[in-house]
């Protein structure tokens, strides 16, 4: 296996792996919608990874691509500048052979050849294989994103005059179980 910048005639290879980007995501998201805009992100991605301020990365095994990372510089609300992976995909038929180490490692050396400190990226919640290699390479999660279906939900405590009323149950001393707030 060898790891070389990506060139346009890789986009090819490039877009077939991308349906493995929904991989991990909540069971009720739309799986055809989520693929058409993987695909798109990725599409996206590959037309910047000529620059080297967006470069795309792959992986070959006997002449073909077998894998694929697209890395950026961008700033976390802190301020603070970082690698971020935008997308990192790899062969189903390849997994487990260091394939997504070594685009995750390359990744890595391209930050720190730009004086990044930190990489970041974000995987879907159930994608249990891909977290377990972020966590084996020393990666720790930071954000947590949550989700609610609420187009069956019960109505709101919250009265058309913008009143609160007091929840049943609710502690006696809880600003929900005294006189109604505003």
């Amino acid at each position: 296996m060898r790891v070389r910048r990506y060139t346009s005639a890789d986009r090819p290879a490039c877009l077939a792996l991308a349906h493995r980007l929904r991989e991990g995501v909540a069971e009720w998201r739309d799986p055809g919608a989520v693929t058409a805009t993987a695909r798109d992100w990725l599409a996206r991605s590959l037309d910047l990874a000529t620059s080297d301020l967006s470069p795309a990365f792959v992986a070959e095994v006997d002449g073909r691509v077998a894998g694929v990372v697209t890395v950026s510089e961008r700033r976390h609300f802190t301020g603070t500048a970082e690698v971020h992976v935008a997308e990192l995909v790899v062969d189903e038929g390849l997994e487990g052979r260091g394939i997504g180490s070594a685009l995750v490692r390359t990744a890595e050396e391209w930050g720190r050849t730009r004086g990044l400190r930190r990489l970041s990226l974000e995987t879907g919640a159930a994608n249990h294989r891909a977290r377990s290699l972020y966590a084996a390479l020393g990666y720790q999660e930071e954000d947590v994103r949550l989700s609610k279906d609420i187009a069956g939900a019960a109505a709101s405590p919250i009265e058309a005059d913008g009143a609160v009323e007091p929840r049943t149950g609710e502690p006696d001393g809880s600003p929900l179980a005294s006189s109604r707030t505003r």
